[in-house]
């Protein structure tokens, strides 16, 4: 950990097991080096991703595993929730369960979905989690644990999240960090199994490609909400 630093949490928030790894992972490797804390959030498995001829059930509970596997080599923790794969319900009482586990774990960073995707649970995760932030630092909402702002909220850029996607923030990382985030990756069946794309490489490449256009080795790109999109400055 740098000299004087204080440490920092940072929370990814996904609507599958493997989303903010895919997206974030290199970010929060680095933050693990560095000293800070790790904590993943999965509404779901993501569990109808299931292999040709592997029971569903049981492939529920290998992500599981995957999910808390990540997150280990990353010196933190995960929790996923027990919603069925792609039946996300957009309502008030999965908005007091996220805001309840922000609550808990008090990130300083949330990272979750971009607004607008091709999966539908991607998209509803993304309004829960702007809202549950929001009820989550409401004093006058009385809920088991005490109010708690993230005061930072990013988007991460995700494949399936890329209509109107636009590269906001770009945050980079080392040799070390990247080898951490693909060793805890490749844990993943999906990311070095999947016949339907191939994640590994992609998400590789796009670490890289992004590391190129900030003049660094590897980055990962993020949006934040519009609102804070301010640039502040007392001249060109």
């Amino acid at each position: 950990m740098t000299a004087n630093r204080t440490p920092k949490t940072i929370m990814g928030i996904g609507a599958h097991v493997g989303d903010v790894e895919l997206v974030a992972g290199g970010v929060m490797a680095s933050h693990h080096l560095k000293g800070d804390r790790i904590f993943t959030l999965a509404l779901t498995a993501g569990e109808r991703g299931v292999p040709a001829g592997q029971d569903v059930h049981a492939y529920r509970e290998q992500k599981v595993r995957e999910a808390h596997t990540f997150a280990e080599m990353l010196g933190g923790a995960a929790r996923v929730f027990e919603i069925p794969d792609g039946e996300i319900p957009d309502d008030q009482e999965i908005r007091m369960r996220v805001a309840d586990v922000i609550r808990e774990v008090k990130p300083d960073i949330i990272i979750t979905h971009h607004c607008n995707s091709m999966h539908k649970d991607h998209a509803t995760t993304h309004r829960i989690v702007n809202d549950a932030r929001y009820f989550a630092s409401l004093r006058a909402l009385e809920r088991e644990l005490p109010p708690h702002f993230a005061a930072k909220l990013y988007y991460g850029e995700n494949w399936e999240d890329a209509v109107d996607y636009v590269p906001y923030v770009y945050v980079d990382f080392d040799q070390q960090a990247f080898d951490l985030w693909i060793e805890a990756l490749s844990t993943h069946w999906f990311v070095t199994g999947s016949t339907s794309f191939n994640y590994m490489d992609y998400y590789k490449s796009l670490a890289r490609v992004r590391g190129l256009e900030a003049r660094k080795q590897y980055a990962e790109t993020f949006m934040v909400p519009p609102e804070t999109m301010k640039l502040r400055q007392g001249e060109l």
